[in-house]
């Protein structure tokens, strides 16, 4: 297969991470035989500086010629202004606008030799395997909003939905839960709420008629963040509004350790050459400025996404299991970076940890 691979390093670690990653995808090519070919482009703080936006027309060119993007990480204290009119975080979500990128798909999936990693009861964490898929596109991060002012100190932020925008994220979700073990969440406040009773309502109606065969569940946000807690593994696939499900996934990412070790695939509609999702991949985790630049970023949440982005937008399989039974054996084998080493001497840096997986698979 001959593919080409957008990469937007980002800022912050994000350079970092993404260079061990496509270190990985070029052995995985190597290995199967195919061709990756790679184009780098401006996304986030550093386009701020080389163009003055946070997302250059042509990083959306460069995007939508590829068949899958490959992303680090945006955003960092040098461009740290909510009231600035130019910010990373626009270039983000810009790009999902601009790929019409609706569902975020979060795996949660704990490693055995990290059950004891996180700050989670290892008995709480036993069969914890669930997905988690944020509407990404819609709700209150793309609503109208005022800013406050000195003359007018009100600022405000809509949360809003159509039909259409809730009844595609359901499908996905519904399908997700059938091909794994049949049982969505979908979480909302329509206690409160008249976007969630919308959410619900529509939600609803597309298993009744569609998925009769997923059993489905309706649970309060609050609700959720403390079952999240105390019985992780009673959920199978959870699907969210934007705002709840970016919430939900961070905290869901203590679940196994690390933001370190979660991956992300955001899809859409619209499909590359070879008929699948162009997506874009990339790890929950920020850019960490606090780290950037020591090499000491642990890189295996975006090789991860490395596999999740050979999985639904190349549809190579073999290949996205083989990262990750590397990213495991890696594991089992003790290897850590700082934020999984808890103290242990002997941590891993970005490079070498990269090195480890590379070598394994």
């Amino acid at each position: 297969m001959k593919v080409t691979i957008a990469v937007l390093p980002g800022d912050g670690i994000g350079p970092e991470v993404t260079a061990e990653t496509v270190k990985l995808l070029q052995t995985v090519a190597t290995r199967f035989g195919h061709t990756f070919e790679f184009e780098t482009a401006l996304l986030g703080g550093c386009a701020i500086d080389a163009t003055g936006t946070a997302l250059p027309e042509a990083t959306v060119t460069v995007c939508r010629a590829a068949d899958a993007v490959l992303l680090g990480a945006v955003g960092g204290p040098k461009w740290d202004n909510p009231a600035a009119a130019v910010r990373p975080e626009q270039g983000l979500l810009g790009i999902r606008k601009a790929l019409g990128l609706y569902a975020n798909l979060r795996p949660v999936k704990l490693v055995p030799a990290l059950l004891h990693a996180s700050t989670i009861k290892p008995e709480t964490l036993a069969g914890v395997d669930l997905l988690v898929v944020r509407e990404l596109t819609g709700g209150i991060y793309f609503g109208a909003r005022q800013e406050a002012t000195v003359e007018q100190p009100v600022a405000f932020d809509t949360m809003i939905y159509q039909r259409d925008e809730i009844e595609r994220v359901a499908r996905l979700a519904a399908e997700a839960a059938r091909g794994r073990r049949g049982k969505l969440a979908s979480v909302d406040k329509a206690n409160v709420l008249a976007s969630s009773r919308l959410w619900r309502r529509v939600v609803s109606e597309v298993l009744a008629a569609e998925f009769p065969d997923v059993a489905l569940e309706h649970v309060l946000v609050d609700a959720m963040a403390m079952h999240l807690i105390r019985r992780p593994a009673a959920y199978d696939v959870i699907v969210a509004e934007n705002l709840f499900g970016d919430i939900l996934t961070d905290e869901a990412s203590m679940l196994a350790g690390s933001m370190g070790l979660l991956p992300s695939a955001s899809l859409g509609e619209s499909l590359n050459r070879h008929g699948l999702p162009r997506g874009l991949y990339e790890p929950i985790h920020g850019s960490a400025p606090d780290i950037a630049g020591q090499g000491v970023a642990n890189p295996l949440a975006t090789m991860l996404s490395a596999a999740l982005l050979l999985r639904h937008s190349l549809g190579l399989e073999a290949e996205a299991q083989a990262i990750e039974t590397a990213v495991e054996a890696v594991l089992a084998a003790g290897l850590r970076t700082a934020d999984i080493a808890y103290g242990a001497a002997g941590a891993l840096g970005t490079a070498a940890m990269g090195a480890a997986v590379i070598s394994r698979l």
